[in-house]
């Protein structure tokens, strides 16, 4: 009897540059566990919360100049995580494509819609109150899913619905990219073996 299982969808990156050294290890058909060290302890909280509602199975080691600022790191690892997506999803054979959440966050209400569409956009329209939270630049987050998105090989768009709290809107928003990203990666049992395009290639 032939064992139609489909394969683990793992990756490992490992990505250097003269201003940061990033090892990522991901599975997408993971319980949502994290181990996330980027010296950032506010983005290591949102990539947690990215893992759990997206139940990836995430590793995240980040070593950057944190002492010019935190850009850098921010982006590099934005850009290392949709590496690894990239490399993980494979032809994306059998996959959704498409995702979408609306997750809320007491006043705050994010919405995120992504296409695994091999056609790289952010669509960004969320607006922090506040520069920072804690440490970090608020502003870097646009920078992240930026990352995230060009090298991940996907259409995304973060539309902040409501909210006054830096925290939350940031929540909401790696949360319902998190859910949204788990709807399109997930396999379409309906269209197993099948690339998710008329063109027959994403």
């Amino acid at each position: 009897m032939t064992d139609t299982a489909p394969l683990p969808r793992t990756a490992s990156v490992h990505r250097v540059t003269g201003e940061t050294d990033i090892t990522i290890t991901l599975s997408l058909d993971g319980q949502g566990e994290a181990r996330i060290d980027t010296g950032i302890g506010f983005f290591d909280h949102m990539l947690t919360a990215l893992a759990r509602h997206g139940m990836f199975d995430l590793d995240i080691t980040a070593k950057g100049d944190l002492h010019i600022d935190f850009h850098h790191t921010v982006e590099d690892t934005g850009i290392a995580l949709g590496q690894a997506f990239h490399k993980a999803l494979g032809d994306r054979r059998g996959i959704r494509r498409f995702g979408h959440a609306l997750v809320p966050l007491d006043e705050a209400l994010a919405e995120v819609v992504a296409d695994i569409s091999g056609r790289p956009f952010l669509a960004w329209s969320v607006i922090f109150p506040r520069d920072k939270i804690g440490e970090m630049d608020t502003e870097l987050f646009e920078e992240f899913f930026r990352a995230l998105a060009m090298a991940s090989m996907t259409t995304l768009h973060v539309t902040q619905k409501a909210g006054t709290n830096c925290h939350h809107i940031a929540e909401a928003a790696f949360k319902a990219t998190a859910r949204a990203l788990r709807t399109a990666t997930e396999h379409d049992p309906r269209a197993a073996g099948l690339i998710p395009s008329t063109k027959g290639v994403l």
